[in-house]
């Protein structure tokens, strides 16, 4: 059992982009991003672009603790960041 960190999932915070209620971030060309959820990325720019890996992973903890998954999945989805497009080789 394998999980899929590829295109279906956004390369900074890991969240599915299908679940993007905006449908995805923003290119500077106003076209959808492929890579980025709209809470990560608009207009071709990271949101907050000074976030470090490890401050995406304490994010990832907290927001999915408040919507009531398990810790230990909020563990590990927070423990797939640094593999993440975004945050490899950083």
């Amino acid at each position: 059992m394998g999980v899929v960190l590829g295109g279906k999932r956004c390369q900074s915070c890991g969240m599915p982009l299908a679940k993007d209620k905006a449908g995805g971030g923003t290119e500077a060309d106003g076209s959808r991003s492929a890579r980025y959820c709209s809470y990560c990325y608009d207009a071709g720019r990271f949101r907050k672009p000074e976030l470090t890996a490890r401050e995406m992973q304490e994010t990832v903890r907290q927001v999915m603790r408040r919507k009531g998954m398990p810790r230990l999945v909020a563990e590990y989805w927070a423990w797939r960041i640094p593999r993440l497009k975004r945050w490899r080789g950083r």
